[in-house]
C-alpha cells in the first residue's frame, strides 16, 4: 500500500528535477522539508506514520542524501521520531506529555514577545492592538456561529503570529517558528472537541490585549503565559478523554 503522504507532496507524474551541486542540494532540502514538515503539521501525514526515506526520494525524484537531511531537521524538531525498536522513523505521536510540553513552551516564549508588544511606542502599540481586537472580535462571532472550523484556526493563529511577528527578535522567532506547528498539530487533531472550551479563549485574549494597550508588560507577559498554560490543561483534559493519536503504546 502506498504511505499516505505520497499524493500530498507531489501530482502524480510531475517528477523534480535531480539536484545536483551543492546550492542545489540545499534547496532540495529546504524544498523537501518545508513540503513535509506542511503536510505533518496539517496532519494529511498521520500521527505514527511511517516514513520511507526511499519512497519519498523516488516521489520527489531526488537523491536520498537531502531527503535524509531534511529527516534529521523535522527529527529535530520533534516533528519526526525514531522507533529505536524497529530502526525507523515514523510522523511523531500526539500524547498528553508532549502536548503539555509543546503549550507551555509556546506559552513562555509568545509571554516575552507579549512583553516586548506593551513595551511598544504608543502609536506603534495602539496599531498593534487594533488588529488584535479586530481579529479577537471576529473570533469570538465564530466561536458563537461555529460553521467554520477551518476559519476559527486561522484566526487564532493569526491573532498570536500578530503579536510575536511584529516585536519579537530573530533568536525568539527562530526559536517561536521551530515549536509552534507542533501545537499546531494538537490545535488541528483536537479542534472539533477544543471547540467548546473557544470562548474561554476569546475572554483570555481579551486580558492580553488590555496588557498590551496600557503598556503593562509584567501583565502582558503574565495574561498570555496564562492563556497556554489554561489550553494545555484543556487539551490534557480532551486528550484523556479522546486518547493520544499515533502512541506506540496504544
Amino acid at each position: 500500500m502506498r504511505p499516505p503522504y505520497v499524493d500530498s507532496l507531489a501530482k502524480p507524474g510531475v517528477v523534480a528535477p535531480v539536484a545536483s551541486g551543492r546550492d542545489e542540494d540545499q534547496d532540495s532540502v529546504l524544498r523537501t522539508y518545508q513540503e513535509l514538515r506542511g503536510v505533518i503539521v496539517q496532519g494529511q501525514l498521520p500521527p505514527g506514520s511511517r516514513i520511507s526515506e526511499r519512497v519519498l526520494a523516488v516521489r520527489l525524484g531526488l537523491s536520498r542524501t537531502p531527503v535524509r537531511s531534511a529527516l534529521r531537521r523535522l527529527e529535530q524538531e520533534g516533528l519526526v521520531v525514531m522507533n529505536e525498536r524497529e530502526r525507523r522513523l515514523y510522523v511523531a505521536p500526539l500524547t498528553l506529555t508532549d502536548g503539555q510540553e509543546v503549550y507551555l513552551i509556546v506559552g513562555h516564549l509568545e509571554g516575552l514577545a507579549a512583553r516586548m508588544a506593551a513595551s511598544l511606542p504608543s502609536a506603534r502599540r495602539k496599531l498593534l492592538v487594533a488588529r488584535l481586537r479586530e481579529l479577537n472580535r471576529d473570533l469570538g462571532t465564530e466561536s458563537r456561529i461555529r460553521n467554520d472550523s477551518a476559519r476559527i484556526f486561522d484566526l487564532d493563529l493569526e491573532f498570536h503570529r500578530s503579536f510575536v511577528e511584529d516585536v519579537a527578535g530573530p533568536r525568539l522567532l527562530t526559536l517561536h517558528r521551530a515549536i509552534k506547528p507542533q501545537s499546531e498539530r494538537y490545535a488541528r487533531l483536537y479542534m472539533s472537541v477544543l471547540l467548546d472550551e473557544l470562548t474561554l479563549s476569546v475572554s483570555e485574549h481579551q486580558r492580553i490585549v488590555t496588557a498590551i494597550a496600557k503598556g503593562d508588560a509584567d501583565a502582558a507577559e503574565l495574561a498570555t503565559e496564562k492563556n497556554w498554560h489554561n489550553a494545555a490543561r484543556r487539551l490534557a483534559h480532551v486528550i484523556a478523554q479522546n486518547g493520544e493519536r499515533g502512541s506506540w503504546a496504544s
